[in-house]
């Protein structure tokens, strides 16, 4: 199997109307301040030999100053050398909200799976999660999202059900019109009045 370069993924999944947060690759800290515009964004290390990035140092979040963007550069750039090869992705902050996880891959058994969890370090934690075989329908997306423990905290009081139902439509048709072998959107950042994509991980 071959991990999709992240800018391909995000692309892919995109054209499946399932909204990535905003990134580009930076080449250097001046570059990252202009990404910026002022606002708050992350840094991260995007390498195949590195997928756990927030345990191994590679994410830098909250920065918005010129001085802590470039300092921060400069830090995953020394990282990032024991990776190499690796490129340095800036991505909009997520605003705050419920991290979930949306994933797929090619079971030998039963062909394209999807999964509904808490994200972050909670789907290992809780094991709360839902799995079905694809395609899914709508009622298929709403028993997923029924069976969570966390449903009430995920979808805020069902505020968020019909986007996430139609969220883990869009991710079926994907994996079933793809030759994809995995598919993990983690974390999905969920709000009462939206989601982002925070990361995406494709193996072909």
């Amino acid at each position: 199997m071959e991990l999709m370069e992240y800018g391909a993924a995000a692309k892919l999944v995109n054209s499946y109307k399932i909204k990535s947060i905003e990134s580009r690759y930076v080449k250097d800290a001046k570059d990252a301040i202009s990404f910026s515009k002022g606002k708050k964004i992350v840094l991260k290390v995007l390498s195949g030999k590195a997928l756990h990035k927030s345990k191994m140092g590679l994410v830098k979040v909250g920065l918005k100053e010129p001085k802590e963007i470039e300092d921060a550069f400069k830090e995953l750039v020394k990282k990032g050398k024991k990776f190499a090869p690796y490129k340095i992705i800036a991505q909009k902050m997520a605003q705050g909200g419920i991290e979930i996880i949306i994933g797929g891959r090619n079971d030998a058994q039963f062909g394209k799976m999807i999964l509904l969890g808490l994200g972050g370090i909670y789907v290992e934690t809780f094991k709360d999660f839902a799995l079905r075989a694809c395609p899914i329908t709508r009622f298929d997306a709403q028993s997923m999202i029924a069976q969570l423990k966390s449903r009430k905290v995920v979808t805020y009081n069902g505020k968020m059900e019909r986007q996430l139902e139609e969220l883990l439509l869009k991710t079926s048709q994907l994996l079933v019109k793809t030759k994809l072998e995995e598919l993990d959107l983690n974390p999905v950042i969920i709000r009462e009045d939206g989601y982002d994509v925070v990361d995406i991980r494709v193996l072909r």
